[in-house]
């Protein structure tokens, strides 16, 4: 479970795009914030499961935050102002079927270290999916494979990305946009929507949540903050999760200016029990 939100500049008080993501996991699961630097890229690279093959350039360096046990990210922020994250969807593809391959947190990962604009982050991540699937359980110690969405932003632009084993479909962000565990792109969402999940009473509430966050602009900092502590939900399925088997487990807020570095705030923890700090990329 996770819930993101980006608010592109003529929707923010400080006339910048603002990214924010909840990062819903199985209790008790530490998350390590990391700061992964840049690097030649020339050599294959072993994500959680299966090895990726070099692109032959520089990597960005990047602030993530991962799962312990895993090699890629729920979600970052990396030098070039490209921030994205992830978030577990269902569809009329059962995943438990997929190989192991890329996680949708690998995917995450790489577009953070092979990306230096949302369109390109967008481009990683579906041509990584389109060549190595995904597949593989996104929880230590249990077979729970899963697809995923993603959303990703940079100064000036965001899309999200929603996929179905290798099938995708990505749209541009107009102003603000919220996704949560669901398929939400309409064209999308009227093919690949799973029949039997609950969204009406698991997912929607939270996400009609994030919706009225957004249009209440303009969008800042401090709101988003509110909203990621906030137990807007149901069952304790709430943006900040209390559910008996999932908790957010880390939170982090980014703000992207048109010039200068990101400004970057997390919360190591349940953001409602834990203070957001400032943290400079490659200072984690």
């Amino acid at each position: 479970m996770c819930d993101c939100l980006v608010a592109l500049a003529p929707a923010t008080e400080a006339g910048c795009v603002l990214f924010a993501k909840n990062s819903d996991r199985p209790r008790g699961e530490a998350q390590l914030l990391e700061w992964v630097p840049p690097r030649r890229d020339d050599g294959a690279v072993r994500a959680t499961y299966v090895d990726v093959e070099p692109f032959g350039g520089d990597t960005v360096g990047a602030l993530i935050s991962r799962p312990w046990w895993m090699w890629g990210a729920e979600h970052g922020v990396n030098e070039a102002s490209v921030a994205a994250g992830n978030a577990t969807i269902y569809t009329t593809l059962d995943p438990r079927t997929a190989p192991v391959a890329l996680t949708g947190m690998d995917l995450v990962r790489l577009a953070l270290e092979r990306s230096t604009s949302a369109a390109e982050a967008v481009d990683v991540i579906t041509s990584l999916l389109e060549r190595y699937g995904q597949g593989g359980s996104g929880h230590h110690g249990a077979d729970h494979p899963y697809w995923s969405s993603f959303l990703v932003a940079d100064p000036s632009s965001a899309f999200t990305i929603e996929t179905s084993g290798r099938t995708w479909e990505a749209e541009e962000v107009v102003r603000t946009r919220a996704t949560s565990n669901r398929t939400t792109i309409p064209s999308f969402d009227a093919n690949h929507r799973h029949p039997r999940q609950p969204v009406e009473r698991l997912v929607d509430p939270r996400l009609h949540a994030s919706h009225a966050v957004l249009a209440a602009e303009p969008v800042n900092v401090d709101g988003l903050m509110a909203h990621l502590r906030s137990h807007a939900g149901e069952e304790g399925y709430s943006v900040c999760m209390h559910a008996h088997d999932q908790e957010t487990t880390a939170s982090m807020i980014a703000e992207l200016p048109a010039a200068g570095p990101p400004r970057v705030w997390v919360a190591t923890g349940s953001p409602c029990q834990t203070e957001y700090t400032e943290r400079d990329l490659g200072l984690a």
